[in-house]
């Protein structure tokens, strides 16, 4: 009686020459392939790396904006005291302009632009010395809040300007009398003076004179492929 042996084609048997499959391994199927891990470390989702990296220039942000906002109480402030008044006149009647081809109005919108411009360099200028490094939260964050310190400063000259009710303060001065317009800002794009001015200087000296990356002594260097 002959025991029969196993066929050459029979994928059950190893063959003298084959490696034998690993512990946990099926056969006929190669090791498992590792699984691909994201770029740089950063896992998906909001809870990995990357998590911490986002708050923290949102955080940086809202600081910077709050910071630069408050500063425009001393712009309107210093609006309030260096804009040229507009004289009015109160005939009994109606109220009119003094001097009706003055240029008080444009002036006062002239040195509204020229202040945002002055506290725009200056609080770019700041944040460079105090962070160097820079970062896309904190551009943003100057960008709004010399934005809104733009808004405080017109809303305070306002506040603390001349009256805004032109009768009554017509009536209280009296007819005959001269009296100041309120300050009034119709060029709303001199808004934008401060914050343009404060991102393009601090872009500037950040690129200027902001610190370098040196490359890693020990990184891998490109190999030379011979052909």
């Amino acid at each position: 009686m002959t025991v029969p042996t196993p066929s050459e084609h029979d994928p059950d048997h190893p063959h003298a020459g084959s490696p034998r499959p690993a512990p946990g391994e099926q056969p006929g199927t190669g090791p498992a392939a590792p699984q691909p891990t994201p770029p740089y470390g950063v896992e998906a989702g909001y809870g990995g790396e990357g998590g911490p990296l986002v708050r923290r220039e949102l955080r940086e942000a809202a600081v910077c904006a709050v910071a630069v906002a408050v500063v425009g109480i001393a712009m309107g402030l210093l609006w309030l005291w260096l804009a040229p008044r507009v004289p009015l006149y109160n005939n009994g009647e109606v109220v009119l302009f003094k001097d009706p081809e003055g240029e008080q109005a444009i002036g006062a919108e002239g040195v509204f632009a020229l202040l945002g411009l002055a506290f725009g360099a200056v609080s770019g200028l700041v944040l460079f010395a105090v962070r160097r490094r820079g970062g896309v939260g904190l551009v943003v964050g100057l960008a709004l809040g010399g934005l809104l310190g733009s808004v405080l400063a017109w809303r305070v000259g306002v506040w603390f300007g001349p009256e805004t009710d032109l009768p009554a303060a017509a009536r209280a001065a009296g007819k005959g009398a001269t009296f100041d317009a309120p300050l009034e800002l119709h060029a709303y794009g001199m808004l934008l003076a401060w914050p343009v001015a404060a991102t393009l200087v601090h872009l500037v000296t950040t690129a200027l004179f902001g610190p370098r990356e040196t490359p890693d002594a020990g990184a891998a260097q490109p190999q030379d492929w011979e052909s």
